[in-house]
This record gives C-alpha cells, structure tokens and sequence, in this order.
C-alpha cells in the first residue's frame, strides 16, 4: 500500500514539473513515506528521517517531509523528534504538499494534474481500491493512522486501470487493508465481485490480482468470480494470524480455527486450482505452549502455498499494548517462528516439487542472476535460463523441470501467450 502511494505521489510531483534525482541529498525535496506494521519498520524509518536531517544542515534550504503511518492526527511529537522536518502528511493525504509546491511555482495545480496513475509504471502495478479499515485487531495501528474504511468508486479504479494498461501495464494488484470489504460502505450495491468484473472487462490487462483479504469478508460470490473471470488470478492471501480460538478472541479476529478451515475448504471446491498464503504473528501477549501448537496444526493441515510469520510487535496505541501484557519472551516468540518456517518450507518444498513436468503460464518480469523470473497464476516465483530472445514483460508457457521450497525452474515452450 505504500509502495503505491509514493507511485501515486510520484506521479504528481513529475505532473507538476518535478524531476527525480538519483540522491536525496542532491535533491530539493525528500519525501520519506513510512511504514509502521512493525517496530522495526518504525527504528527504520527513524534512523533515515535522522540521516536526512544530517543533509539537511549542509543544505537548509532542502524541504524534507515525512508521509504515511507513522503520521497520526497529531505529529506534535514528531515535530520534537524530527526537528528539521518540513512537514508531515498523513496517508495518502497529499495535498499540503503538492498545494505548496503549485504555489511555489506559480501554476495551477487542478490544471497540471490530470490523474495519480504511475507515470512510468513496468509490467505490473499496484492499485489501491479502498484505504482505511473498520477492523480494530487488538494488535494493528493501522486503522489509528490510514482511518476508517473508504472504497473508490468502479469508475474511478476502472478508469486508472485503463490508463495503466494504456502505458504498458498487463498485470494489477488491487490493494486494500480489507480488500474483499470493498464497496460495502458505498451507496451503490456493489462489492469486490462487481469491480473484478468490470476490471476484467479492460482491453488489454491480461491478468488481476487482489490482497489482503479477510477471513470475515470472503463471501462466496467473490470466490465464485474467481473461478469465473479468466484475467483474475487463482491465489488469495487470507491471514489467520493464530490458529488457537482464545489468542483469537484477544487478537479480536472474529472468526474462530474451524470457521477458518471450513472457509478454505469451500474456497479449494469452488476454485481447484488455487493456492492460499496467509500471514501468522506468534508470540502474542499471553500466548501458551498449547495455544501455538494450534496455529502449527493448521500450518500443517492445510498446507498453505506461502506463509509470512512475523513475531509479536507491541505497538504504542494498539489495543493490545494498552490492555495487555507483552509476556513471551523474545527467544520463546524466535523459536515458534522457527518451527512455522520449518514446517513451511518442509510443506513448499512437497508442493513445488510436485509442480515438475507441469505446465506454467509466467509473465516475466525481469532477469536475475543470468535468468528470466516471473509469477504464476498462483503467485509463485518461476525461472528460466533461455538466452534465446528477450522474455521481459511477455506472458509465456514453461514446462517445470526443477523445484525448490521457495521456486520452480524450467523451459520456455510458448511464447506471447495471452
């Protein structure tokens, strides 16, 4: 979500005649959007904010401003860590800025900016289709600092689509901290089903992606399009985070493990062909033994196509912070995410083994390491080692040869697939 929105701002800036520079501290402006998920996305955030304000005293007229999560409703505080900002803006809240630099030069700043789309966008983009969330999980500061749940309308993310696809864009993600809520706080009746149709209909988009979805919000018409729409990818990122009804409860996730399994394996009848990944935070505030072995349980049950783990994080703010006890040891929350990974890559490397002589569509998006690498439908990573022709931003057919827990590997048979 933030990589979008600093495209989305970038895009402004070059609309109203700003140039980009290789060095922040060659530039005029710096802007730093933060992420906060985590401490220790905020330490790092942190550390650049002081490293810039370091060039700042060799050149004080620089303007330096801090976007994104990290910014609340009151950046008084921030003001006193980070005296040499210029200015702070919330998420997605450009205006303040670009409403400064259009009065800066003197131009009118309605006529300059067309649109937000990614200016110089590659193969594959992200667009954002509902910011905020209505959610309050005990352990998220997201919805103190993005707001509450606000969808665009069709016509507005069709229309930035569209002009993506026009500059050369054949793969978006639709982006929402909730995205399968989208729609429901419009006064259309429509939800994420309705705009993966319309966004399916886009001449030229060859392939629709969606995340982060949630268990709540998972309804069968979205599942059923899906199956239905041949430009919509067959994976779904649908976190659990713990796999124990009580850690749940105090995580204030309103869904409970069997709820949960029942909703994956509806989602595996409809679409037979898709892979889940989900996300787990291990080593939440009273957490037990017993309870983490629950989360294990569903980790090895239901064999997810990917897992991102991430240990506990006190937040300042959350709920969790404020009502709860951070109790579990820093080696005890490293250990369970150990076993996580270990079970996982064990399960990966099952699965994309069993991928060998199988047929995959990739779009390519790039060379590394004297290979071309790409996704598949299913989001995982493939390579390449044709030297034949230029593949980048073309859809091809590779038949798997080779497999690892983390990707697979085979040979081009077809070209400009669409």
């Amino acid at each position: 979500m933030n990589e979008a929105d600093s495209d989305k701002l970038a895009s402004a800036l070059d609309q109203l005649g700003l140039t980009k520079k290789d060095n922040a501290e060659d530039a005029d402006l710096v802007v730093l959007n933060s992420c906060v998920v985590r401490q220790s996305a905020e330490d790092k955030v942190s550390y650049r904010v002081s490293i810039s304000q370091e060039f700042k005293k060799d050149r004080p007229e620089q303007m330096l401003v801090l976007m994104g999560c990290m910014v609340g409703p009151n950046s008084e505080n921030l003001q006193k860590r980070f005296p040499s900002v210029d200015m702070f803006m919330r998420p997605q809240d450009f205006n303040p800025l670009l409403e400064q630099i259009a009065e800066l030069n003197d131009v009118d700043l309605e006529g300059c900016i067309s649109n937000y789309a990614h200016s110089n966008p590659g193969i594959s983009c992200h667009v954002p289709i509902i910011k905020g969330c209505d959610f309050m999980c005990s352990f998220c500061i997201i919805p103190y600092r993005r707001g509450r749940q606000e969808s665009r309308t069709i016509r507005d993310i069709v229309s930035e689509v569209s002009i993506l696809v026009d500059r050369g864009v054949k793969e978006i993600t639709l982006l929402g901290q909730t995205v399968d809520a989208y729609g429901h706080d419009l006064n259309e009746d429509v939800d994420l089903a309705d705009l993966l149709g319309h966004v399916n209909d886009i001449t030229g988009l060859e392939r629709i992606r969606f995340l982060t979805s949630h268990p709540s919000f998972m309804s069968e018409k979205i599942i059923e399009s899906i199956n239905e729409l041949p430009k919509v990818c067959e994976h779904i990122n649908l976190p659990i985070q713990a796999g124990n009804d009580v850690v749940l409860e105090r995580m204030r996730r309103p869904y409970t493990n069997d709820h949960y399994r029942r909703l994956v394996d509806d989602i595996r009848k409809i679409v037979p062909s898709v892979t889940i990944s989900t996300d787990i935070i291990v080593g939440f505030p009273g957490e037990s033994d017993e309870q983490f072995q629950d989360t294990l349980k569903i980790v090895e049950d239901l064999e997810f196509s990917k897992v991102h783990s991430a240990e506990y994080s006190n937040r300042p703010g959350t709920i969790a912070s404020r009502q709860l006890k951070d109790d579990i040891p820093v080696r005890i929350k490293r250990d369970r995410r150990k076993m996580i990974d270990a079970v996982q890559e064990t399960i990966q490397e099952k699965n994309n083994r069993d991928s060998v002589g199988d047929l995959h569509s990739v779009l390519i998006e790039g060379r590394r390491k004297e290979q071309w690498y790409g996704r598949n439908r299913n989001d995982k990573l493939v390579y390449t080692s044709t030297n034949t022709k230029n593949l980048r931003n073309s859809i091809v057919e590779i038949k798997i040869e080779d497999s690892s827990p983390w990707s697979l590997t085979g040979s081009v048979t077809k070209t400009n697939l669409g």
